[in-house]
Formats: structure tokens, sequence, C-alpha cells
């Protein structure tokens, strides 16, 4: 009789199924098969769970787990008997199972596609999400080996674990016989399903950061003897920015009785301080941070922050020390920003965290900010502590995080925790990668539904230690994407800070419509071209003239902002000389009240800084103002409006505006101000579209069923292939997507009698790869109307470019007049499925004039990506011309949206040409390529990126 064991060593071991996961709070945990090694840790873990939880599991006492029980419970042939453990320091904290059984309720192998399942998870691990997450990877286990339900038998007392599959949102049936609850749920990802689990992610991984950025107790491994070095530095950051909690210094090379360093309570291990350490601060050579992360560990530490350098940036031996450095902190639970991070900062009054290189505090503030690598952070910070002043008050960061190499932390954790974070209206990032673009671009979605999320993304070259998926797409794609999510994208750390204080200082433009008002008329042309060229809508400047009092900006702001034919306002303002000409205070404050007066909309100032000119002028006038107070007699002379430049220093607290009051951004250039309206203007039409974002709508001539069988049929002949014309006439046809037929040609008469089949009038065309869709090099030839007339085409052809058996004609009926577009949908794997079009020829291929969306897409979504591409005016009747059936390619768009969607093994389809008339679409070609489904992780359990 053959034994499970037997069975064990048929079946390889799913190295696949391991996976770190984040818990409810904020911990980690590792998930891996149970093998028959695992004997000695299951007997521990067992001996570790409450009599309770043994009885809740087993319905009667069960003190122990005898040597069948254990042989059993570690025996599966990962296939029909699977069980997964749930681990933390190498020890089990839970452990599920699942077993085949017939519809008899016996142990059964395939077909049967039903499973009993059973948890058990230790108690001091309770309420933690552990078996949530458990059963989101059983689960995944049971689809991939042919099971589609689970049932489990819960004691009624055991409501923990009865919320466990309750909350799950699988559709369920409940039963109650015997004394025992029974539960039925089909493993079928739903709608409901698919929210619950990322509702968990979210919480989870913006837990696990906030543990990162709120520690109660911080722990600076590292700190020099002698001042100077990274540790030291740090350390005082820490101290001087006004820590709330518990700091410590530590370092192994301290004397024996060394009490204090820069009075900060010194200890030579970690494991010394007496009490517990939420944050670890590592600045210690990398060969030496193996041991630290071990006692950190040991000693219950949270998170750390590895400022050390020498991992995946320095080449192959860093990057597998740096593999070693996520196993290692995994395994006890912890999370890592870095290695070869800048640091992190938090300036809540109550945490005051500055855990970075940063020598100072940057003001507190509403916005957040994410770099990867150093020099980048302090850009940003400088940037924005140079810009933060405004004319009515100043503007500063809520928190700030450099990831380094993001090996574990990124900003995908970051955005999680920005999402529902109340300090925080305005994320700011810098993507010099991103690892995941199909998880940003849905956290992305979600984000900017709520906030502002403006990005820097880099140029697609990945910086050396950034893990990084592999992407088939174009930077440009990837960009257009983030787009769609309601990402703001910008060009650069000037135009990021731009953007970023003006959508966190003023409300959301309600439209395009811009007023322009200031004291000079060349000023105020020059801003109304800028808002031409970005698309907005201005009127003409109203120009106060250079003896504008600030009486007189008071007025012009006020009635351009009562007007309901203005969205948004810019005042342009530049020195003037003379002693009506308004002081910066006073200026600002006529700004301030005219705004406050009629809130609603944003207010900008674009100011003139001439520098060495004011001083020669005030110097000229004698009338330079003195160093803190007004000298007598300055009354009058050049005044400059440089409130941008009057900052507090950094470490002293702003004061900031009055509540509910907006601060009025100034900008030294017209064209960054009104760049940044122009993304704010775009921001706010994309916010107010994603409150209806559509629906992906039902066909009732799709056949899902009859598709997925010819799928598995056609795959069952390869790996992967390029199906055939017929075979992709009759998939497509399953969705409602017919092809034109076209016949093969393979001499003149074969051509003649495909015509009489057909039907004249005819099209003649060469598919041969370097003809195919090349009519401007004649290998297609139109509106044949009579065998005649096809005749002397084909011998034209093969006279021009060769044999037949080389130029592969084909005959086909005469479609409709049109304009000839392109549609294609690809799988990426790492951005997802992605539905793109353009029009046919020129336009995509030399110029890129393509479109793109992420399937599945929606009715607004399908129109909208008709509409986006930069010859879309040829599709509406430019010129004159007749306009095309636009409603009839967006259901195209839709039916291919929805094949893809349906069937992952689709992973290429390309319809060319597709010719849109005034009636109707008509496919002229098209090609479908088949392969096994790729890994859908973003799709599937939780799970933290592999290493």
């Amino acid at each position: 009789m053959q034994t499970s064991a037997d069975r064990q060593d048929r079946h390889q071991y799913p190295a696949h199924w391991e996976a770190d996961v984040v818990l409810r709070d904020g911990g980690t945990a590792r998930i891996r098969p149970i093998t028959v090694d695992d004997a000695d840790r299951l007997v521990s873990f067992y001996e570790q769970v409450s009599d309770e939880s043994k009885y809740y599991r087993f319905f009667a006492p069960y003190p122990r787990l005898s040597a069948k029980d254990v042989h059993r419970f570690t025996h599966h042939d990962f296939v029909d008997r699977v069980g997964l453990a749930a681990t933390i320091g190498g020890e089990f904290i839970a452990t599920v199972r699942y077993d085949r059984i017939g519809a008899d309720g016996m142990p059964a192998s395939a077909p049967a596609d039903e499973a009993e399942v059973a948890f058990l998870v230790q108690d001091a691990h309770q309420g933690r999400g552990v078996a949530s997450a458990l059963l989101e990877h059983i689960a995944a286990v049971a689809r991939e080996r042919g099971i589609r339900r689970f049932a489990a038998e819960v004691l009624p007392a055991n409501t923990k674990m009865i919320k466990v599959f309750t909350d799950a949102g699988y559709t369920q049936k409940r039963s109650f016989e015997d004394g025992v609850v029974r539960l039925e749920f089909d493993l079928e990802p739903t709608d409901r399903s698919l929210a619950v689990q990322r509702a968990r992610e979210q919480r989870a991984e913006a837990r696990s950061v906030r543990r990162l950025l709120m520690p109660g107790s911080v722990a600076v491994v590292g700190v020099g003897r002698a001042p100077g070095g990274v540790g030291r530095s740090v350390l005082g950051n820490i101290r001087d920015a006004g820590y709330g909690g518990l700091l410590h210094a530590v370092n192994k090379a301290f004397p024996e009785g060394l009490g204090e360093v820069d009075g900060v309570p010194a200890y030579r291990r970690v494991r010394d301080i007496g009490g517990p350490v939420d944050l670890a601060v590592v600045a210690v050579p990398a060969e030496h941070v193996p041991a630290v992360v071990a006692e950190c560990g040991e000693h219950g530490v949270q998170g750390l922050v590895v400022l050390s350098a020498g991992y995946a940036e320095s080449g192959p031996e860093g990057r597998e020390r740096q593999r070693a450095l996520v196993r290692q902190a995994r395994a006890y639970g912890m999370r890592i920003i870095g290695p070869n991070a800048f640091g992190i900062i938090n300036t809540a009054p109550d945490v005051r965290l500055n855990a970075s290189l940063a020598p100072e505090m940057p003001r507190p503030g509403r916005i957040g900010m994410f770099a990867q690598s150093g020099a980048i952070g302090i850009a940003l910070l400088s940037r924005l502590h140079r810009r933060g002043g405004g004319v009515t008050g100043v503007t500063g960061v809520s928190t700030f995080v450099s990831a380094g190499n993001r090996a574990d932390v990124s900003g995908n954790d970051v955005l999680q925790y920005w999402y529902d974070d109340p300090e925080t209206d305005v994320v700011l990032m810098y993507l010099e990668s991103i690892g995941n673009p199909r998880k940003f671009t849905r956290l992305a979605r979600r984000t900017a539904a709520a906030k502002p999320l403006v990005v820097v993304q880099g140029d697609g070259s990945a910086p050396q230690g950034h893990a990084v998926r592999a992407t088939r797409l174009p930077h440009a794609t990837v960009s257009a994407l983030l787009r769609q999510a309601g990402v703001i994208r910008v060009d650069t750390i000037t135009e990021l800070v731009d953007a970023g204080l003006l959508l966190a200082r003023q409300p959301l433009p309600a439209g395009p419509r811009v007023a322009i008002l200031g004291n000079s008329e060349s000023l105020g042309v020059l801003t109304y071209d800028r808002c031409l060229a970005e698309g907005l809508r201005p009127s003409r400047p109203l120009d106060l003239t250079t003896g504008a009092t600030a009486e007189d900006f008071h007025r012009a702001l006020g009635a351009a902002l009562a007007d309901e034919s203005c969205d948004s306002v810019v005042v342009t303002a530049i020195p003037a000389i003379g002693e009506a000409s308004p002081g910066d205070a006073e200026l600002a404050e006529a700004l301030r009240s005219a705004a406050a007066a009629v809130p609603g909309k944003p207010v900008l100032v674009v100011h003139v800084e001439l520098g060495g000119l004011a001083e020669a002028l005030s110097a000229a006038a004698s009338t330079a103002p003195a160093a803190v107070d007004k000298a007598p007699g300055t009354e009058g002379g050049a005044r400059l409006f440089r409130a941008a430049e009057r900052l507090p220093t950094a470490g002293v607290a702003a004061a900031s505006p009055p509540e509910g009051m907006h601060l009025i951004p100034a900008y030294p250039a017209a064209e960054r101000a009104v760049r940044a309206l122009a993304e704010a203007v775009k921001y706010g039409q994309w916010r107010r579209e994603a409150m209806d974002p559509g629906k992906v709508p039902e066909y009732d001539d799709i056949d899902e069923k009859g598709a997925a069988r010819l799928i598995g049929e056609l795959l069952a002949r390869g790996e992967g292939l390029t199906i055939s014309d017929a075979e992709t006439c009759e998939l497509l046809g399953k969705y409602g997507i017919p092809v034109r037929r076209a016949l093969p040609a393979p001499t003149a008469d074969a051509a003649a009698e495909a015509a009489r089949a057909l039907g004249y009038p005819v099209a003649l065309k060469a598919t041969a790869p370097h003809l195919r869709h090349r009519a401007d090099l004649g290998g297609v030839r139109l509106d044949l109307a009579d065998e005649e007339q096809l005749r002397r085409a084909y011998a034209e052809l093969t006279e021009l470019f060769g044999k037949p058996e080389e130029l592969r004609p084909v005959v086909q009926g005469m479609a409709p007049r049109g304009v000839d577009t392109v549609v294609r949908a690809v799988i990426d794997p790492a951005a997802g499925a992605v539905l793109s079009f353009g029009l046919a020829g020129a336009a995509s291929q030399l110029l890129g004039d393509m479109a793109h969306r992420l399937v599945p897409v929606t009715d607004r979504e399908a129109a909208s990506l008709v509409r986006s591409i930069r010859t879309a005016p040829l599709l509406f009747g430019w010129r004159g011309s007749t306009p095309v059936d636009t409603p009839a390619l967006e259901e195209l768009l839709l039916r291919v949206s929805r094949l893809v969607d349906d069937h992952p093994e689709v992973v290429a389809v390309t319809l060319e040409p597709v010719v849109v008339a005034p009636h109707g679409v008509s496919v002229l070609s098209a090609t479908v390529r088949l392969a096994p489904p790729p890994a859908r992780d973003d799709l599937g359990p939780r799970t933290m990126p592999a290493y």
C-alpha cells in the first residue's frame, strides 16, 4: 500500500508556496509548506497551545500529539493533503491543512474538488491576523491543485475561527448539525473577498510603517566613541530634534562602566537595554550588521533603519548580503528601511523623530515625502526648505522616508501609511525605480482619490541595488498608466515641490479658467501665454500698473475670485519704486484677506526676483533696509516681493496660519506657477471623474466557458504559441469579435476562386512579415472590382516582390471605408494586463501616438482611451470629414478587455487594422498568443517581495 511519505517523495517540494507576510499588527511572519523535517517543531508548537485551543481544534481534550498524529501532520503529498505553517524565528506559531474529500466525505483524489480545512493558532499570536493570512495562502494552494471548495467544521463557541471564515468574503453556506457549525465556501475570488484582502493588506502594511515612524524607544547601534561618524551624528540629530521617546546609544566597543554619550544612556549591546526597543538605527560596517540584527531580533525590536552601505549597490556579493539581511530580519518579524538608507523623519509634536543624516529637523507641515537615494532626499528637503515660504505662511513636512536600496520597505508600503494618515494632505515621491508597477498603480489610484500624489519617475533604468521586476512596457507607457491612476507626473524635483506646495496650500480648481492680474503688463502677458501653452483657458490679464497699492491688489483679487467665469487666479507682482507701492507684509495681508473672503478657488503669486539689481537700486537711492529693523527714511525706495525667502531657521517653529486659512504659494517664474496650476487642474478633473469610474459591461453573446475549453485544447499542444488564423477567428468570435474572412491565394487561379467565394469588390494583400500592414510599400491592392483587375494586381505583386510563397498573398472582401486603427492587449509581468489603442500606420509606429489603460477597462475608460490619442480628431470629423462610429469602437475595446481579463492565458492580442467606418467596425487582421497564465501575485494572497 502506498503511504503518504511515498507520495510526498513523488511530489517536488513546492518552494513557490513560501511567502513572507505582514500581519495585522505590522509584524511579519513566514508561511511555508510543512515537511517531514518539521516533527520536532510541530511538537514544540503544540505544547505551547492552550487546552482550550486544542479542544476547539479536535472537539475533545487532546493534551498531546501521538507519534501517529505527528507523522500524519508532517507527511503530505502536496496535492490531496497539504499543510502550511506560519513561522517566526524558524518556530511554528500557527498551522493550517486541507485534506481532499469526495462526495461521501471520505479522503479522495482528483477530480474531487472539495477539501476539509482546519487551523490551529498559538494563543500568544491569536488576534494578529495569522489565520486570515493562512486562509488566503491555503486557498490559493487549493485552487492551484484543482480544489474549488472548502468545508470546515467548527464548535459554536469557537467564535474567532468562525469569524475568520465568514469575514473572508467568499461565497459560503452555513449549517448546524450535531452540535457543530459546518461552513462551506467556494474558493473562487469574489469582489468582496478581494476587497477584504486588500483592506487587510492596507491596514497591516500601514501599521508596519507606523511602527517605524512612531517608535516609543530608539536605539542607535554603532555610535562612535569620538565625535563625528554616522552613528554619532544620527544620535545627535535624534536628540537635538527633541525626540519624545527613550533614546539609547549602543556600541560594543564602549568601555565598561560608560553611562552616557552626549547625555544619552549608553550600552555595549542591545540586550543590555532594560526596556523594550521599538526601532534600531544601524550604523555599523556591513560585515557586522548580521550580529546586530540577531541581537535586535532576540530583544524584540520591531524595525530597523539600516544606514550601512556595502549591499546590492556594490555588486553581486553585496546583493547576496542584502538578500541575507532581509531573510534574517524577517525571520524575527522585523521590517527594514534600507540598507544604504538616508533615514526617516517624523515632525509630529509628540514624536519629533529625526533618525536621518539630515543635520536639522525640517519644518512641521502636511507634506509626506519619499525618496530612495540619500542624494535625492537631501535635494528634496533642501528645495522644500527654500521654497516652503509663501505669502501667508510656510509649509513643511509631516513625515519623510529615504529608503535607500528599499530591500524591504518600499514606496508601496509608505503609500499604504499615508493613505489614511490624518497628518498628511499631500504626498511627494521621487521614484528612481518602481519595483511592482501593478501594485503601485492600484495603491496610487486609491490614494489619489483621497489626497494628491505627485511623482517624479526615473527614466526606467533601475539604480544599482534596486530589485525591479522586468517589464516589456516602454517607460512612456508606464508613465501614462500612472497618470490614469491619478498620479500627478512631473519631471524634476523643482516641479515636484512647485506642485506639492500648491496642492498643500490651496483648494483644487473647478476647471481650467484662469484670471490674471498684477502690476506688470509684460509679466501678465507672459503668464497668459504659458496658460495657453499648458491647455488652460486664461482671460486677458488685468494690468493694475506699477503704481498699484495693496488696496488695488485686494480689490482686484476679490473681484476676480467672485467672478463665476473664473476657476483660479494668478497674481503677478514685480518690485515697485515709490512711496505708494506696497511693502511685502502689506501686500501679503491684502492678498490673504481677499482670498479668505472668497474661499474655494486657488490663488498663486508670481513674483520676480531681481537679486543684485535690486540691491544696486537700493544702494543708489540710499534706502537699503537695515539688518533687523527698517532704518529711518526708508519708507519709500525699492521694495522687493521676496516672501518665499524669508523663512524661519531650521528648528524654529514656524507660525501656523489660522484654522481653515489657505496659504498662498509664491513662485519666482510664471512658467513654474502655471505648470503647477495646470497639473492641479488635470488632477481636479481626474478626481471628479473618479467619483464615477464607470462599469465593466456584460455582453450576453460572450461564451466564456467555450473560450476556456478552446484555450485549454490549444495550450495542450505547447507551452506558448501564436495560434493560427482560423483558431484566432474562432476564439475572438466567442467574445463577439468577428474578423473579416481572408482566403489564401497561392496562385492567381486560387485568388480568383477566393474572390468568387467572397464576392467582389475584394482586396489582395501580401502577408509576409516585411510587407504586412505596409500599404505604403505597395503590398496591398484595394477595390478590385472583377477578375481581370484581380489577376492584373496579382501579376504586379509577384513581379514587384517575388514569388507567391514569399509574399503569402490573401484575398479579402472589401470593408467599408473609414479610419484605420490598431488595438492591442498584452499581459506584462510587472504592470499586468494593458489595453492599447491608436491609429494604424505612422501615427502609432513613428510618433508613438498610442493610449493605454489597465485591464479590466470600464465603459468610461474605453471612451477616454479613444479620445486620449493626439490624432483622435480624425475620428470625430476633422476638417469636415465624416465622423466614424466611435461607440462601436469602444465596444470592441471592451470586448478585448474582457477576453484578456477572463483568460490570463491570452498573453497578447493584436487587431490591425481595425477599420472604423461611419457605421460599424471591421477587424481585417488579428493575431493571438497563448501561454500558461503568468503569476498574478497582486491578485493572489498577500505576500511581501521575495528574497
